[in-house]
């Protein structure tokens, strides 16, 4: 006899049916997102599409629902492009590096590529809504992980709590404001009576006591827990402003943190079992599409449709069709043959794509959480490794992955022109710094410096004030038969959602003139 199932239990057993099951259940509204179906069909025209990111395979999932036969040439052996978990077995090529191969135990992945889904990136889950893809919260801000400073301040080269520093540097600014305005320093438009309503608030927001002053609070953690019977607890002295100051705790390393930034402010979320599982979802929507090991050589436009040229193990090879859908990286693009106009060439040329860099450690126990109750978020230092950041998933298990480093720019090329043994060494050395755990229970690792990958050459796109008024317009327009699309034909760099817009956008544009239709892509995400 089949034994019924409580709603509780329903949902627990059936995560890979998130979505259906809680929307049923009146639990989950549909993604506000704006719907994608346009009139016409394209039926009887090939889209080439180059490139098995998330923005390629998003582009052919949308026309083939619209008629279209599109051919999706894809240079490496597995599609998603930079939408990559490394599990056991992943592969990667870096420039003038032998192929590296990781050696995770099954179960066990990090995200080298996107690891966060802000909230307000309505398309990309309505994305994962649509392809059945569950999602859990991802913890980006952790008022437990770290600030590291190296250097020779009172405060350098001790693991500091962020909520201490967040806490006394908010009672210091507090302190420093409520007392100028209290004392008429600060010459503002208000009464007396509003500005002492700004003055409550600044004591009640940075801890202040009756006199103003920020000597400390619960906020900032205990010397001594509450406990049970007569355990009240005894709360830390705040650090010396003049300490945090002189020990590098108020530099950028430290205060151009997550918690204020729009697309990193919690809630923020991940795809459950690893952020490709959003790529995996598509490619099987493409698979009858997508050709892999497939590496273009050059693209060339004609008056009435497109050629491309292509190399695999067989030979060379090449394809044409009645309109191309480009969405290689521009460092890889500006190496290959094609007949483009000299705007798109300079934009293809010359727009920069940042350094960056991950490394994923797995260690034979979660120590971070059984030693330092650190459950997800990050760690902040000023030194090569940047960041380190802790699981979001598989809380109390027995073994994790945490992403050792990530970094940026003079630090990612540094850290990316050292061997794989040696990012591995700098990893470790660096983080037992913070955590000696490290030499007792380190097992594995696996680097990606994606500027040194091949077919990415890069990590994103970067744009400033001018050259988004030139590079970047350039490639907001076809080139006769080819479109461009990606993360760098947005203002959504980095972000997978900078590729899913830039796949519907492109998608209108070209619906719209294969079908003589007057239609635009809606600007809302």
């Amino acid at each position: 006899m089949l034994k019924a199932l409580s709603r509780r239990e329903f949902l627990a057993k059936s995560s890979v049916m998130a979505y259906p099951a809680m929307m049923a259940m009146g639990m989950l509204r549909a993604a506000p997102a704006q719907g994608f179906s346009w009139q016409g069909s394209g039926e009887g025209k090939h889209v080439i599409i180059l490139g098995a990111g998330l923005a390629g395979m998003t582009a052919a999932y949308e026309l083939q629902k619209l008629g279209y036969r599109c051919t999706i040439l894809e240079a490496r052996e597995r599609a998603g492009g930079r939408c990559w978990s490394v599990r056991n077995g992943s592969k990667n090529i870096e420039l003038s590096r032998p192929s590296q191969t990781a050696r995770f135990d099954e179960g066990l992945y990090f995200n080298a590529g996107p690891s966060r889904i802000p909230h307000h990136h309505q398309l990309t889950l309505q994305y994962c809504r649509e392809l059945g893809v569950p999602i859990e919260v991802y913890n980006n801000v952790n008022e437990g992980a770290y600030y590291f400073s190296e250097g020779k301040g009172p405060l350098s080269n001790k693991k500091i709590r962020a909520r201490e520093i967040h806490n006394d540097l908010r009672g210091y600014m507090a302190e420093l404001l409520a007392k100028s305005i209290d004392q008429g320093k600060i010459s503002l438009d208000m009464t007396k009576e509003d500005a002492s309503k700004v003055i409550e608030y600044l004591r009640a927001e940075g801890g202040l006591d009756i006199d103003k002053l920020y000597k400390s609070s619960a906020r900032r953690g205990y010397h001594t827990p509450p406990g049970s019977g007569e355990t009240a607890g005894k709360i830390n002295d705040p650090h010396v402003l003049s300490d945090i100051i002189h020990s590098g705790l108020l530099d950028p390393d430290f205060y151009n943190v997550a918690e204020y930034t729009y697309e990193l402010q919690m809630t923020m979320f991940q795809a459950v079992g690893g952020m490709d599982n959003i790529a995996k979802a598509l490619e099987k929507k493409v698979t009858g599409s997508l050709q892999l090991g497939v590496e273009v050589t050059s693209i060339i436009n004609t008056e009435t449709d497109v050629k491309v040229n292509y190399k695999t193990k067989e030979g060379a090879k090449s394809v044409s069709g009645n309109y191309c859908i480009c969405t290689l990286p521009l460092p890889v693009l500006s190496n290959l043959e094609h007949n483009f106009s000299s705007d798109i060439s300079r934009a293809i040329d010359f727009t920069p794509y940042i350094s960056t860099g991950k490394i994923g450690l797995q260690f034979k126990r979660r120590f971070w959480e059984e030693d330092e109750n650190i459950f997800g978020g990050i760690t902040h230092t000023n030194n090569d490794l940047t960041q380190i950041f802790y699981p979001s998933n598989g809380y109390l298990g027995k073994k994790g992955i945490l992403i050792g480093f990530y970094n940026f720019n003079d630090k990612a090329k540094k850290v990316g022109a050292l061997s794989y043994t040696d990012r591995e060494k700098l990893a470790l050395e660096k983080g037992s710094l913070i955590h000696p755990q490290y030499s007792e229970e380190f097992e594995s690792s696996f680097s990606v410096s994606w500027h040194q990958t091949q077919y990415n050459l890069g990590g994103w796109a970067l744009y400033n004030s001018e050259t988004r008024k030139t590079l970047y317009k350039a490639l907001l327009q076809p080139d006769k038969q080819v479109y461009f699309a990606g993360e760098h034909t947005t203002y959504l760099n980095a972000w997978m959602a900078g590729a899913f817009e830039s796949a519907r956008s492109t998608v209108t544009a070209l619906h719209a003139r294969a079908t003589e239709q007057r239609i635009e892509y809606p600007t809302k995400n």
